[in-house]
């Protein structure tokens, strides 16, 4: 019997490697691997078939298993179109008047739909009725709707003038709020289509946005209107040209040269 230590408990070492080890006298210690292969099964009396653990099949993982932890979402479907967006100029008035999509509708006189030439290439869009508006159902009424009216003359149009001479005036909302609070984000996504479907309808080639609401409801920016003032925007393709509205105006008469001025901007928007 050979003197030589045994290095057959090492299989992964080739036959060098165990003979450098040995003469070196290094022993390592190591758990012996199991076979290559495994032996061939036994023939078994007949009886219910037990599956050897070393050879049992692999359960087969559901798809629910095999599916990692954190599924990406499926995209949201996409919104559908609003009906809105289909309406002539009767359907779209008859729907604003019998409209009761927010609470606004429960206090008004009169819904507030729009004035002007419907085919203009000029539109001026506010933001919400006063008191006089409800009263009258007309936007831009009173003390701040002659002031439009003075500004629109200075340009040479007007409400009730046609083609180049004409505007089309329209308001974000079509209800007074109560006591002529400030529009509130729920009321303005509510009535937003029939705004758009009226620049739809209109077709203008300029728009002029007045006041922070209805900036705020076409441009969707919550920028202040200095910031905005003096650039060309576009909504739907349209050129939006934003600027103080006439209440601020009354209030603040020192900005009436920066509305010239936007007024200005808008009239160059216009092919010659």
């Amino acid at each position: 019997m050979s003197d030589a230590p045994d290095t057959s408990f090492v299989p992964e070492l080739d036959a060098r490697q165990r003979a450098m080890l040995a003469e070196m006298g290094v022993r390592v210690w190591a758990p012996k691997s199991a076979p290559a292969k495994a032996p061939a099964p036994v023939a078994q009396a007949p009886g219910p078939a037990v599956a050897h653990p070393a050879t049992a099949t692999p359960r087969p993982v559901s798809v629910q298993e095999a599916a990692p932890p954190f599924a990406p979402t499926p995209p949201a479907p996409a919104r559908p179109a609003s009906p809105v967006a289909t309406l002539d100029w009767p359907a779209l008035r008859d729907a604003v008047a019998g409209c009761q999509a927010c609470g606004l509708c429960q206090g008004r006189t009169n819904t507030v739909f729009g004035v002007g030439d419907e085919q203009a290439d000029w539109m001026v869009v506010g933001e919400a009725p006063g008191e006089n508006e409800d009263l009258q159902g007309e936007p831009f009424v009173g003390a701040a709707g002659q002031l439009l009216d003075n500004m629109l003359q200075a340009v040479g149009r007007s409400r009730t003038g046609k083609g180049a001479e004409g505007t089309y005036i329209a308001n974000v909302l079509k209800c007074r709020p109560p006591a002529n609070r400030n529009p509130q984000p729920d009321e303005v996504a509510r009535c937003e289509p029939y705004l758009a479907r009226q620049v739809a309808l209109v077709k203008p080639k300029v728009i002029v946005a007045m006041g922070r609401f209805a900036v705020q409801a076409l441009l969707k920016t919550n920028e202040p209107i200095g910031r905005l003032r003096g650039q060309v925007h576009h909504y739907e393709g349209v050129p939006v040209i934003v600027t103080y509205h006439p209440a601020y105006l009354l209030r603040t008469p020192t900005d009436k040269g920066k509305a010239w001025a936007d007024l200005c901007l808008a009239m160059a928007q216009l092919p010659d």
